[in-house]
């Protein structure tokens, strides 16, 4: 049988109310206030080490995110741990719970396709993510003001907004991540450690990993050559890892100074300017491999999930 109508039909309604419900879960809420605790005493860390470069350094705000005070790391650090955490929470069960409470056949008897279901419960949480770190933002923002007593400048606020629209796409990796689980077990506490150990994986074990791959296909001869094909294959590898695009990305976005995010020889130094802060647009094009890389993760990891529950047999 041929469907009738557009597959968006009943996906805005789905992207309202799921958004309607995470943004009002008692779940969501104990996150937002751990997310607030670690992030606000980080920068407020921060604050006490910067307020003495005021007047000196030409991107103050951007150090409100990446500096740290002992014992607390910076803010950035928090949010690499944090966000994560965050996107499986919302998408772990966003299919195995409808499965558990014997709602989805009903939800799907009324005008709403598996795609617009599917695609307005991720949609959803991608919005619950960019409120949920453009409030956190905008505190951030507001506390430097009121703590420091300094404007940002206006390539600080591009680079903090951009800063906050690669949090969101590396959130949408996990996000993704964690309702392809949702797909496939029916069980949400499988679904919730199978995401968790996909995330310890990439965030303790891929680090360790990179140098033995490298090793193992790279050439042995001692040569600087060689030791320069290791270093490349061993970045490569490590890339495959979202926490290194997103680590990569928010380097060359908040310090501007940053002019590669490789290996560099000393010929590619010559007549370059040690230091000295890179424009906008040419930091978004350092960066840009890095985020095309965590839209194409969210691509990838949300068709796979698309698939599979298109193909799944959905009883009454």
């Amino acid at each position: 049988m041929r469907r009738e109508g557009s597959p968006w039909t009943g996906a805005w309604t789905v992207v309202a109310k799921e958004t309607a419900d995470h943004l009002t879960s008692v779940r969501l809420r104990f996150l937002e206030g751990l997310i607030l605790l670690a992030a606000g005493g980080a920068v407020y860390a921060a604050i006490g080490r910067i307020r003495d470069t005021v007047g000196r350094d030409p991107f103050l705000f951007l150090s409100l995110f990446t500096v740290a005070r002992e014992p607390l790391p910076s803010f950035v650090v928090f949010l690499g741990f944090l966000v994560p955490l965050v996107s499986i929470a919302l998408g772990f069960d966003a299919v195995n719970s409808e499965h558990s409470r014997r709602t989805l056949s009903r939800l799907l008897a009324q005008p709403i396709y598996r795609d617009a279901l599917l695609i307005g419960k991720f949609l959803a949480g991608l919005v619950t993510l960019a409120v949920a770190f453009l409030t956190l933002w905008l505190l951030v923002i507001g506390l430097g003001l009121l703590l420091v007593g300094v404007p940002p400048g206006g390539e600080e606020v591009l680079r903090g907004f951009a800063f906050l629209v690669v949090t969101v796409a590396y959130g949408g990796v996990w996000l993704a991540l964690a309702m392809l689980f949702s797909v496939l077990f029916r069980q949400q506490a499988t679904a919730a450690l199978a995401s968790l150990a996909v995330w310890l994986l990439f965030a303790v074990f891929w680090s360790m990993l990179a140098p033995l791959v490298a090793e193992a296909i790279g050439p042995a001869q001692p040569t600087p050559l060689a030791a320069v094909e290791r270093s490349e294959i061993q970045q490569a590898f490590a890339r495959l890892s979202p926490n290194v695009l997103f680590g990569e990305a928010t380097l060359a976005l908040l310090n501007p100074a940053t002019r590669a995010l490789g290996p560099v020889f000393f010929s590619q130094l010559e007549g370059a300017l040690i230091g000295s802060p890179l424009p906008f647009a040419e930091s978004l094009l350092l960066i840009w491999p890095q985020v095309t890389g965590l839209v194409a993760a969210v691509i990838v990891t949300f068709t796979i999930a698309y698939v599979l529950f298109q193909r799944q047999e959905i009883r009454a």
